[in-house]
């Protein structure tokens, strides 16, 4: 897929790329868990959301928010922005928010079933397990994630390419063995970034499908993508929902809102994704880094959702509901409707992740392809092959399969 902000990253070469400028060295600062109490929190929005939702992360580590999910956090500051960058070296049983390896081989191979040709995935799963192996001999999870913040999306603040490129210099100098990435970045919505990350010697490397809707375009979608989410909506009162926000909900319902999120993310989807714990939820709800909100009838919990918002676009990464309800009632239907219409509430772009394409699709949600921006020039071949023929394989093949298949 090419676009006006991307360059060709699928050439192996050995062309020199400059990743530094003369201040790179002065405007970044890493702080690890030592360190991090020296940290000046910028008195920005963004800021604070940082300090609210990584600082508790510093001190505890990050096991005890999610239990799928070890990994060494450490803090950039750049001028006015923190940044989290996680550190891994092998982890293959991780989350895929931090294991390239959980996301390119052992969660590919469950999402094959949605292929439906079963000698086909008999034998595509036979090949990942071979490229596995051999991702594994070339230590693929030595990786670096800059701006990781351990979730399905990673919302991008206002950053320009410049300290983009600054970020990737000062990661690289800290850790010259390791693998340097960028996940969740979309060229329709971080054109400068992907541009200025490609000029500096990153491949973009497709991760998945997504899907955004607009919905602070009061025009945006069609007259039946508008009346599917009025008939959505109406079956609140159908069934005797009653929407609720965290205001509304106690210490008592932590317990039920991991396990409506255990019920559709993990079991239904896919235990490979971040497995948020008790003590995620109750930070949460405390410090408001998510925006809760459930359906709950007759005082009984059946559907959570939580959001945030960064930079106009906002994501629910916290998305789950009781999947014993019969189908018929619609609990994921009006649990949608209600998030758009927090979207619309709110003015912000909607980006609805990947998965439930037809569904996304039917409601006005048009399709994007998510990258990983990855450094790698610095390492010796045996290190950078799996990289090359990632980039190659999902560029040349994964992409137009997707377009086609519309997954």
């Amino acid at each position: 897929m090419k676009n006006k902000g991307m360059k060709d990253s699928s050439a192996c070469d050995d062309r020199t790329y400059e990743i530094r400028n003369d201040n790179c060295a002065e405007r970044v600062r890493l702080y690890d868990h030592h360190l991090f109490k020296d940290m000046d929190w910028p008195n920005t929005e963004d800021g604070r959301y940082a300090r609210a939702y990584l600082e508790p992360m510093m001190q505890q580590g990050s096991r005890s928010f999610m239990s799928n999910v070890e990994t060494t956090l450490l803090l950039a500051r750049i001028d006015d922005l923190v940044i989290p960058v996680t550190v891994n070296d092998t982890e293959y049983d991780n989350a895929y928010v931090c294991s390239p390896y959980t996301h390119y081989v052992s969660y590919a191979k469950q999402e094959l079933i949605m292929l439906q040709k079963p000698m086909l995935e008999k034998g595509l799963s036979a090949l990942l397990s071979l490229i596995g192996w051999g991702m594994k001999r070339s230590q693929i999870n030595k990786v670096a994630h800059v701006n990781n913040w351990l979730l399905s999306t990673n919302l991008y603040p206002a950053m320009s390419g410049d300290q983009a490129a600054c970020l990737l210099a000062a990661v690289q100098e800290r850790y010259p063995e390791h693998v340097i990435v960028f996940r969740s970045l979309c060229p329709g919505l971080h054109s400068d970034l992907t541009a200025r990350l490609t000029e500096a010697g990153c491949r973009l490397i497709p991760s998945r499908q997504i899907y955004l809707y607009r919905a602070h375009d009061p025009n945006f979608g069609n007259s039946k993508s508008r009346w599917l989410l009025k008939r959505d909506y109406e079956l609140l009162a159908k069934h005797g929902y009653e929407l609720v926000s965290v205001t509304d909900m106690t210490d008592a319902d932590i317990p039920r809102i991991v396990e409506l999120y255990k019920l559709l993310y993990l079991e239904k989807y896919s235990y490979h994704n971040p497995q948020f714990t008790e003590q995620f939820i109750a930070a949460a709800m405390a410090s408001g880094t998510l925006r809760l909100y459930g359906l709950r009838k007759e005082g009984r919990l059946d559907a959570v959702m939580g959001y945030f918002c960064r930079n106009g676009v906002m994501t629910t990464p916290l998305f789950g509901y009781d999947t014993a309800v019969p189908q018929s009632v619609g609990l994921y239907r009006m649990l949608s409707a209600c998030l758009i219409g927090q979207a619309r509430e709110n003015g912000h772009l909607l980006h609805e992740s990947a998965g439930a394409a037809q569904f996304k699709r039917n409601r006005g949600a048009v399709a994007d392809f998510e990258y990983s921006a990855v450094y790698e020039r610095h390492l010796p071949w045996g290190r950078r092959w799996c990289w090359l023929m990632l980039d190659r394989l999902l560029n040349r093949v994964g992409v137009p399969l997707m377009r086609r298949m519309k997954l």
